[in-house]
């Protein structure tokens, strides 16, 4: 996605133009970076909204299911409503690692080069 407006700079270094911002995004480095972000947060946006309606649609029409007690007044909905926000900080978690470990260095790369670092 291309803008017209550049991102703000490190006081003291030039701005790169129009022209490198749309080299970089053309360039093999950049579609590699994109390429390991979307194969981590696209596959696990899916499995989560996947699960997110199988919660739904289980409290909807599994009444039985749902209400099938755990232990004293804990139900198997209960569990699952509380499984989803485990999961959530689960993801979040495995993102910042991911993001920490493969995203980051690549576009530390990129950003160096452009503000000519590299």
């Amino acid at each position: 996605m291309a803008t017209e407006t550049p991102p703000p700079a490190t006081p003291g270094t030039p701005l790169p133009s129009a022209e490198e911002f749309a080299e970089v995004q053309q360039s093999a480095e950049f579609g590699e970076l994109r390429r390991t972000h979307r194969s981590f947060a696209f596959p696990l946006t899916v499995a989560f909204i996947a699960w997110y309606l199988l919660y739904v649609l289980l409290s909807n029409y599994a009444d039985g299911f749902m209400g099938t007690k755990v232990a004293g007044n804990i139900n198997v909905a209960l569990v699952l409503g509380l499984a989803q926000f485990l999961t959530t900080f689960l993801i979040a978690w495995w993102y910042a690692r991911h993001a920490a470990a493969k995203l980051d260095p690549k576009a530390e790369a990129i950003k160096s080069r452009m503000e000519g670092g590299a």
